[in-house]
């Protein structure tokens, strides 16, 4: 199978470099170049592209946008973004507009090739310098989300909590706590109110939920 490639920059000796790298592969087949993102929807429109190498920089409308464009009306095309830089919110929006690869472009020919091959083939690709970035960026958006989700109690109540997800009774919380009974049950029905939740066992099925456990860890 050949890979049908569209080639978009605004630099046309960068266009002619590419080009000329990946017509040294009988698998690639470019079909067309363009310098805007509006070109680069006229030619995929025109030549229906299996990939798109876009620069994620353009003049007018950015690489971003007409990425987003191109796989609302062709989703079966694969779009990889170039850049000269890992910028964070660059390379969400991208991964957002539908973008199945962001490549800098100061990896060498070979890693080029296996990026397309790899999107051709109908995989995701991060280029490694990223990847990291990416992962950092998961793990704090699930932090963030931990924490919205405990953030109108009181670490008291996030402890009496935790141990209700353990399946302690009132008095085994006491004991642990060192508080009274009749404390501990008025942590619980606060929680239970704060949390919107009727009884006991959802407390412990929304702590699981939402990592109270991992949560207490990182922030008690």
């Amino acid at each position: 199978m050949v890979l049908r490639i569209l080639i978009v920059d605004d630099h046309e000796v960068v266009r002619l470099g590419l080009r000329s790298l990946l017509e040294r592969y009988p698998e690639f087949s470019v079909v067309a170049e363009a310098g805007t993102a509006q070109e680069a929807l006229e030619r995929v429109r025109q030549h229906h592209p299996d990939v798109v190498l876009m620069d994620i920089r353009l003049p007018g409308k950015n690489g971003i946008d007409a990425c987003e464009e191109i796989k609302r009306e062709m989703p079966e095309t694969q779009v990889i973004m170039l850049t000269s830089y890992a910028e964070d919110d660059m390379l969400f929006d991208a991964i957002s507009a539908g973008a199945a690869g962001y490549v800098l472009k100061q990896v060498g020919g070979n890693e080029l090739v296996r990026a397309i091959r790899c999107v051709g083939n109908g995989e995701a690709l991060l280029d490694p310098a990223i990847t990291q970035r990416v992962l950092e960026r998961v793990r704090q958006a699930a932090r963030q989300e931990q924490a919205a989700a405990f953030t109108d109690l009181t670490e008291q109540e996030l402890r009496v909590l935790g141990l209700v997800a353990e399946g302690k009774t009132n008095k085994e919380i006491a004991k642990a706590l060192y508080l009274g009974e009749g404390t501990v049950r008025n942590y619980v029905s606060s929680i239970l109110s704060k949390l919107a939740l009727t009884n006991r066992a959802e407390a412990a099925a929304y702590a699981v939920r939402h990592g109270l456990q991992e949560f207490l860890r990182e922030f008690g």
